[in-house]
């Protein structure tokens, strides 16, 4: 079938295997350095214990039939090898089914991770990685040119990417379609980027530019790639463009990237294709039967995409093939953030000295600037953020928190920027505190040096101390 194959996209699927292969090792990376303090065996969300009550085919996963620590470090240091093999290209020199299988491997490493990540995987940008993985065990390699069928199925994510995030934008908060919600966004976003403070200051009209961009870039443009070339190429690198301008503006973990690399699939290099050979039979069956099944399953998500209670983020099989993505249809007009503290005296008062844990992406100490982390994603940050916004976000994990600070959990501190108390001496008690943050001013900037400014609202946790037997009172 002469129509199965596009050769002109064979420099468009180099540059975005290599790319995705990258996001693949920062997620396996991310994996490796956290899951002990999140979900590993003392963890605040053990894996056995989630297992134990969650079936396989709800959350099908290697760590239903085994779970150690030590098993899920080689599992996820594994996954990191194997992404970086593909990011050096060994796919490129195997036979076309041994490409395939080589990018189905880190497909399954992390979806058995996903699949009992509970909270802490409970993010957009993970479906997304899967579901964009598994279409790339399909792309081929050298040994034939990119089946059009896959190019489409890329295109058609990248559209519900966008297109729904557009659709949550205006269907939510009225401030998207006053085109006011960048007057709050860049302060109340969950993880500011070193950048951020700068962009909230930009003067209100361009933050109204802003807005509108981003519903033509999210709610027009997604439309015109499935248009002709070189309108499609021109679509999509605006939508790249217009995901690094939020790469500069937060921390978002990947999520901004692998948009980016779905857009790259998207555009049309000009550049001679070499010669390459037919596809096999047994090729062309394996991709259109599974295209097929894709574009039925998709009927969900492209439902949910046009009903007005449309919904955000959320995976409709337990394989995570099609998923429906979206973010910030509501905007905080107030920053709130948990301040975490500790302290060695006997009995807890309030002009104890209390000393306050340092964490390495979330805003604490105001003069501390924040620094870009993404794509790498720091779990516990992005969730105290949510536990700001509601306890009831907080409720599975933060005691567990808590019951590791008060025993100086090595595997817990390491998650932090700093702990105010040495090895072989814990707090006594442990503490929260709500606190009100905004940006400072620029007189303010000047005179402090100091980026934020906070204000005590309440008592988030009241001190708290482990009794006998490990549990926190």
């Amino acid at each position: 079938m002469e129509w199965f194959t596009v050769p002109d996209y064979w420099l468009s699927r180099l540059v975005f295997q290599r790319a995705l292969a990258v996001v693949y090792l920062v997620a396996f990376l991310g994996a490796a350095r956290q899951f002990r303090a999140l979900i590993g065996e003392r963890g605040m969300l053990p894996v056995p214990r989630y297992v134990a009550r969650v079936p396989f085919r709800h959350s099908p996963s290697v760590f239903h039939l085994y779970y150690s620590d030590r098993f899920f470090a080689v599992w996820s240091w594994s996954g990191c090898a194997v992404s970086a093999a593909l990011v050096a290209g060994l796919d490129r020199h195997l036979p076309l089914w041994g490409g395939m299988v080589l990018w189905l491997v880190p497909w399954v490493l992390y979806l058995s991770i996903v699949n009992v990540g509970q909270t802490w995987y409970a993010f957009g940008w993970e479906s997304l990685l899967l579901e964009v993985g598994f279409l790339a065990v399909f792309f081929g390699n050298d040994e034939v040119a990119p089946p059009v069928v896959v190019l489409f199925l890329l295109r058609w994510v990248l559209f519900r990417v966008e297109f729904g995030a557009g659709l949550i934008k205006m269907r939510g908060d009225a401030c998207w379609r006053k085109l006011t919600c960048l007057d709050y966004h860049h302060e109340t976003q969950p993880m500011p980027g070193p950048l951020s403070w700068f962009f909230h200051h930009l003067p209100k009209p361009v933050h109204r530019v802003e807005v509108a961009a981003n519903h033509v870039t999210q709610l027009v443009v997604p439309v015109l790639l499935f248009t002709p070339q070189p309108v499609a190429t021109a679509a999509a690198s605006l939508m790249a463009l217009t995901q690094l301008w939020l790469v500069l503006s937060g921390n978002f973990s990947w999520l901004n990237w692998i948009t980016i690399v779905l857009a790259l699939s998207a555009v049309e290099f000009p550049a001679a294709p070499p010669r390459m050979p037919g596809p096999p039979l047994w090729y062309e069956i394996v991709v259109l039967s599974v295209a097929a099944g894709l574009l039925v399953l998709g009927y969900r998500p492209a439902r949910n995409m046009v009903s007005r209670r449309q919904v955000m983020n959320r995976s409709f099989d337990p394989l995570r093939l099609v998923n429906t993505y979206g973010a910030f249809g509501s905007v905080s007009r107030v920053r709130h953030e948990v301040v975490v503290e500790g302290t060695s005296d006997d009995l807890p008062r309030a002009d104890s000295d209390w000393r306050e844990y340092e964490f390495r992406g979330k805003p604490g100490d105001p003069r501390h600037w924040p620094r870009q982390f993404a794509p790498y994603h720091l779990r516990l940050d992005w969730m105290m953020w949510f536990a700001a916004l509601s306890p009831a976000y907080a409720g599975p994990w933060f005691t567990g928190l808590v019951e590791r600070l008060l025993e100086n959990d090595r595997d817990t501190l390491r998650l932090l920027r700093r702990s105010p108390f040495p090895a072989g001496a814990p707090p006594r008690y442990v503490r929260a505190r709500l606190y009100r943050y905004r940006y400072t001013t620029w007189r303010e900037l000047r005179e402090t040096g100091a980026c934020w400014h906070r204000t005590h609202v309440r008592e988030f946790l009241p001190p708290t101390r482990l009794e006998r037997g490990g549990q926190s009172r």
